[in-house]
């Protein structure tokens, strides 16, 4: 299905590339993001949907002044979250709080958590483990995976282990599987590389060129979606990573962003640079389910699982973030700086 879109929008100052969830604001519909202006100070923007649904609301407004290239809320503790940042060529990465009086000051300042510094070279990426309260934090650059300790009330993140990729490989970003707290996915030029935390060692990959970005299903262990420059989603059960279990081709360029739906099954949003947010339905039967039938069932037997493109957009979507609070409900984020937030109710399979 082919649509416009009827959400609610939002104009940042400049462009901006991600954009995040309030996982821990546990009584509002609530997202963070943040610009990447080469030239003006930057910001951040905390965004909250308005009681009734019809409003995004900037709940403050934040001094950041070098690019965002990266962020992610803490999932534990709503006014905490982390960048990465460059200046010029030079990039860094720090966790940082909101001020408590935020709302009542005339121009807050964020504080300073904590540096992750030790990075060389291009640094890509900050991982909160997604599925309750951790102290350990990943931080991605371009050769290495580093894990972190980070203890907020004393203000300090301590580097726990750290381990290169390999010459051959160029790290570009990652995910931390929900379902086992010492595993991570690492995306690189070749490949989605799987990592064990506890010995900082490669455990698997898959084979894949020009992956751009990876989520974990949350409802479903060893279930991994890839978003791909030419070739789409993909959906892989890691059990037997050799070949995708199903393939959505629906955008017309490159697909720069997936994010899992946190509480319906098989419920997936995609992003990229044909300037669309696609909505899919592709419930992942896992190997333990499979059957000959189901494996070789033709695609024509199959519905079609896009089930709205959102494509308003006048830029590249290169952030997506679902709502925890209220899981039919996301927001995207464009380069040129709109974020729009959707309802996909109407979607929801009847129960």
């Amino acid at each position: 299905m082919q649509g416009g879109s009827t959400g609610i929008g939002y104009g940042l100052k400049y462009q901006a590339r991600c954009i995040s969830d309030v996982k821990a604001d546990t009584d509002h519909t609530s997202f963070i993001t943040g610009t990447l202006s080469l030239r003006e100070e930057n910001e951040v923007h905390l965004l909250r949907l308005s009681a009734g649904g019809t409003e995004l609301i900037c709940e403050g407004l934040f001094s950041h002044p070098e690019e965002i290239w990266n962020l992610s809320s803490c999932p534990f503790d709503q006014r905490v979250f982390s960048t990465v940042f460059s200046s010029g060529e030079s990039f860094g990465a720090a966790v940082w709080q909101i001020p408590e009086l935020y709302g009542q000051l005339n121009s807050p300042q964020l504080e300073r958590i904590a540096s992750l510094d030790g990075h060389v070279g291009k640094l890509n990426c900050v991982l909160w483990w997604p599925s309750g309260r951790n102290d350990k934090l990943i931080s991605i650059d371009q050769e290495n995976i580093f894990l972190w300790s980070l203890d907020c009330s004393r203000q300090a993140a301590q580097v726990q282990s750290k381990e290169s990729a390999g010459m051959l490989h160029y790290l570009s970003g990652g995910a931390w599987d929900p379902h086992d707290v010492n595993a991570v996915a690492a995306t690189c030029e070749s490949s989605v590389q799987f990592w064990d935390l506890r010995a900082m060692k490669k455990t698997n990959s898959i084979e894949r060129g020009h992956v751009r970005n990876v989520d974990y299903d949350t409802r479903k262990k060893h279930i991994l979606v890839t978003a791909e420059d030419e070739s789409g989603i993909h959906i892989w059960d890691l059990r037997m990573p050799k070949v995708p279990i199903k393939e959505l081709r629906g955008h017309s360029h490159w697909a720069w962003a997936v994010a899992c739906n946190p509480e319906y099954d098989g419920l997936i949003l995609s992003g990229g640079t044909d300037s669309t947010v696609n909505l899919w339905y592709a419930s992942t039967t896992t190997s333990d389910e499979l059957t000959s039938e189901s494996v070789f069932k033709s695609p024509t037997q199959e519905l079609d699982p896009l089930l709205n493109s959102f494509s308003d957009y006048d830029d590249s979507v290169y952030g997506l973030a679902w709502s925890s609070e209220e899981p039919w409900i996301f927001a995207s984020l464009s380069y040129d700086g709109r974020v729009v937030v959707e309802s996909i109710k109407a979607y929801l399979p009847k129960k």
